[in-house]
């Protein structure tokens, strides 16, 4: 996976300048109870809003966010930079999900499935879309 988010990144760098933040979970017991989850979110989401600045796009990465292509992506990546937004930021949720202050900050809730994928894998699922809407936006091709 490290070697595909590397390559990934390295292509984006013609395009954008990429920034990969990466929060630690917060450690929890494995039966864990509803306040515990909260509690465990809450923290976990004060970790990512210190990363976060006021005047840019927030697209959270949730189970129940909205579904779209590849083209849709790209078409909303560039009404973004077009409107003069030059910083997106995607949140990947944690294990346990994402704090109600994230949602609440969100400018975008978006889903790539309704199934749960692991971090390493869904940051390279990440990394390619934001790629080939990059590919898409310029009109160059990119082999499906």
């Amino acid at each position: 996976m490290t070697m595909a988010i590397q390559e990934y990144s390295k292509r984006l760098s013609a395009y954008c300048r990429l920034e990969i933040i990466e929060v630690k979970d917060e450690k929890v017991p494995e039966k864990l109870s509803d306040q515990q989850r909260l509690k465990a979110i809450e923290a976990e989401g004060k970790r990512i809003i210190s990363f976060l600045k006021d005047d840019e796009i927030l697209v959270t990465l949730e189970i129940n966010g909205n579904q779209m292509n590849s083209l849709d992506f790209s078409e909303k990546i560039e009404a973004y930079t077009v409107q003069g937004k030059s910083q997106i930021t995607f949140i990947i949720g944690g294990s346990l999900g994402l704090s109600s202050e994230i949602i609440r900050r969100s400018d975008w809730s978006l889903s790539f499935s309704k199934m749960t994928f692991p971090h390493q894998l869904f940051r390279v699922m990440l990394l390619e879309q934001i790629y080939r809407a990059f590919k898409i936006i310029r009109g160059e091709t990119y082999h499906k």
